[in-house]
């Protein structure tokens, strides 16, 4: 039990503690950081409920809508509920790479959680496979969702732009994800490129946030 709750967790707190150390010009919280981690790992329990409503009623179990719909929604709007509503206003949120942070850290805990139920149903053979796949999704999501987010935050006059794309890119990306894992025999042959790109576009973006948190301070600190 301790092997599969270690091997669940190890992943999500590897890569959680990456991006957190990519924030050069001022650490967040480690408090608050931990708290949307179990923010996140909590979504899991309203999440499979619903999740086996729907496929004990038989309702929306196409593969697109699935993969679109009862999966990529539902969980990047839960992540999105969570990050706009307890952090978006808060006042440790005052840089644009902070919504990066945050954001990693509900995607991971939310990713962890489902880890651990996972390889307690299936065993530890599978957990490297998961490590780099639906672990590491979720986390370059919840970059994605929090580049977006940041820019929301300190740019008012567009702001409403932003946190559309905060949910939609990351709704769009994950449906593609579980898409090619549920329509695909061969679905090796896509989901490697796929992540390829997904974390180029997340790297781009984590560089991208960290500009904007640069010129940011600069504003706030003229020479």
């Amino acid at each position: 039990m301790l092997g599969i709750v270690t091997a669940g967790v190890a992943p999500g707190l590897a890569l959680l503690s990456y991006f957190y150390l990519r924030d050069q010009y001022g650490s967040e919280p480690l408090s608050l950081v931990f708290k949307m981690f179990i923010f996140g790992a909590l979504l899991v329990f309203p999440l499979m409920f619903i999740q086996y409503v729907l496929s004990a009623e038989g309702l929306f179990q196409d593969d697109f809508i699935k993969a679109f719909g009862t999966v990529g929604l539902l969980e990047e709007f839960f992540k999105w509920f969570i990050l706009y509503y307890t952090i978006f206003q808060h006042i440790s949120f005052d840089e644009p790479y902070d919504g990066v942070i945050y954001s990693v850290a509900v995607s991971l805990g939310f990713a962890s959680a489902e880890n651990i139920f996972y390889l307690l149903a299936n065993g530890l053979q599978d957990a490297l496979g998961r490590a780099l796949l639906p672990v590491s999704s979720h986390a370059l999501f919840g970059v994605i969702m929090g580049y977006y987010i940041g820019k929301a935050k300190f740019s008012p006059v567009v702001q409403k732009k932003w946190i559309m794309l905060s949910l939609t890119v990351p709704v769009l990306l994950h449906g593609m994800y579980d898409f090619i894992l549920m329509t695909r025999e061969d679905w090796l042959v896509l989901i490697v490129p796929f992540m390829i790109f997904l974390w180029w576009l997340g790297l781009r973006k984590v560089k991208k946030a960290r500009t904007l948190t640069l010129q940011h301070i600069e504003k706030q600190y003229p020479i």
